[in-house]
């Protein structure tokens, strides 16, 4: 941990890896959902890289905002951050004839299934025995489903494992918010995914509220 970041009156338990692990692999989704992770694993004193890689966030500008943003923070905590590739294209065509499908819906299953099948090839390349994700955190996401694509994609190298921990618990949700509030951090107002987008103006109009403007809204 960086000297220049202090953890004051932090209250989560200390964490363990499992099986005594000493280092782990963090694929990060955004800031506002990495801040209370990072803050709980630094206080834990587990070394740590975050990997950021989520070729699904469109467009490229909204993109480069949330890795910057998130970026931002691992330097602050003095974490390494790891830029995984934009394959856009690669995340379409994974989704294809998906295109329709609601929040938490098959679509979802397979981007985390790519996100995570690259976090634990990248783990297995460069000698990370675990990684875990900060997508859980969010109550907007199904715990579940995450969890289930995190375990297949660490089940095809019998070196990694994919550690599950329950990230809302003891004030997670909360403090999530409270980081976010206190570091500025950019606040999205869609999911990532140019159908999130899509779905999330299309509310806003059945709702008589305004499109969302990306880019001008933080904490």
């Amino acid at each position: 941990m960086s000297e220049k970041y202090k953890l004051d009156n932090y209250k989560r338990p200390e964490l363990q890896l499992p099986n005594n692990e000493d280092k782990l692999l963090l694929h990060s989704c955004c800031a506002p959902c990495s801040g209370e992770i990072i803050e709980a694993i630094a206080a834990s004193n587990i070394k740590t890289t975050v990997y950021f890689y989520n070729p699904n966030i469109h467009p490229i500008d909204e993109y480069e905002i949330r890795k910057d943003e998130n970026r931002r923070f691992c330097e602050k905590v003095g974490f390494e951050c790891i830029d995984g590739d934009y394959d856009k294209d690669n995340w379409f065509e994974r989704v294809k004839g998906l295109e329709d499908e609601p929040e938490r819906g098959e679509r979802c299953t397979k981007c985390f299934d790519m996100r995570f099948e690259r976090s634990a090839l990248f783990a297995h390349e460069n000698g990370f025995n675990i990684f875990a994700t900060t997508l859980g955190i969010s109550r907007w996401k199904d715990m579940n489903q995450i969890n289930d694509s995190g375990h297949r994609s660490a089940a095809r190298y019998e070196d990694i494992s994919f550690w599950d921990f329950n990230w809302r618990k003891d004030g997670g949700s909360s403090r999530m918010i409270e980081i976010s509030k206190r570091e500025h951090f950019y606040q999205q107002e869609y999911c990532g995914c140019v159908y999130s987008l899509r779905d999330t103006n299309r509310w806003r109009r059945q709702n008589n509220k305004d499109r969302i403007i990306r880019g001008v809204k933080f904490y």
